[in-house]
């Protein structure tokens, strides 16, 4: 899977923040199609104390969620952290492994902010708009904004409000469990991007994608082995 669009991830805070700026004017908002074959999501895992970034990539057919496709990949840290420029820290590796998919993906599921971000571009937007696909960012916390109370039962919801502006939802996945924090990354609108994030939801907090992919990147880091190809692939020689 190549990206449509490129640019270079060894820069400094000011260049990367310029770039932010650049792209997200590419970010379109529109429902979620209905016509989704494959579902990809990534996870990383991070070695600080030997600066290494352990990163994956898992694609599962939709809706029935079977993994059919999984990749990692392991790389030195070149980017130190920074509030709202994750994506540089994080990016690099992620779009190695869409490079060596098989699978077109007709969606993707980050663990990060989309439009819930400072600039409106986390790294869900950021890497949906270099793809040109629909994307979706999840996280375990918010990043900016608030929400109100959020009932305990499964599937409640509350929007995150930033700026007087919704930009995210706050969304429990299991009753009496903390809820995880659903954002518009490219090619998807808030409404269908909780939808469809309910639909990805099995008997974890995380769907199920991410479930996956974060298994993945944990295993990458502890030096196992988590490539997969099952050859159920959408490709064909005919």
């Amino acid at each position: 899977m190549k990206p449509v669009r490129v640019h270079s991830w060894n820069i400094g805070p000011d260049e990367a923040t310029a770039i932010q700026h650049n792209l997200r004017d590419k970010v379109v908002i529109t429902p979620i199609s209905e016509d989704i074959r494959f579902v990809g999501a990534t996870a990383v895992a991070f070695d600080t104390n030997k600066n290494f970034i352990h990163a994956a990539l898992s694609v599962l057919t939709y809706p029935k969620l079977d993994l059919v496709e999984q990749c990692g990949i392991s790389r030195e840290i070149r980017f130190e952290y920074v509030s709202g420029l994750l994506a540089f820290r994080e990016g690099g590796p992620l779009m190695s492994l869409f490079r060596k998919i098989e699978n077109d993906l007709d969606l993707v599921v980050f663990h990060a902010h989309g439009q819930a971000h400072p600039r409106r571009f986390g790294l869900a937007s950021h890497l949906g708009v270099l793809l040109d696909i629909p994307s979706i960012g999840i996280s375990n916390k918010v990043l900016v904004g608030h929400h109100e109370y959020l009932p305990k039962e499964k599937f409640s919801e509350s929007g995150i409000i930033y700026q007087s502006e919704k930009v995210g939802v706050a969304l429990r996945t299991k009753e009496g469990v903390n809820p995880i924090f659903i954002s518009t990354g490219h090619k998807a609108d808030l409404s269908s991007s909780v939808q469809t994030i309910k639909r990805l939801v099995t008997n974890y907090r995380f769907p199920e994608p991410t479930r996956l992919a974060q298994l993945a990147a944990n295993k990458q880091k502890e030096g196992g082995e988590v490539e997969i190809n099952t050859g159920n692939s959408q490709t064909s020689l005919f």
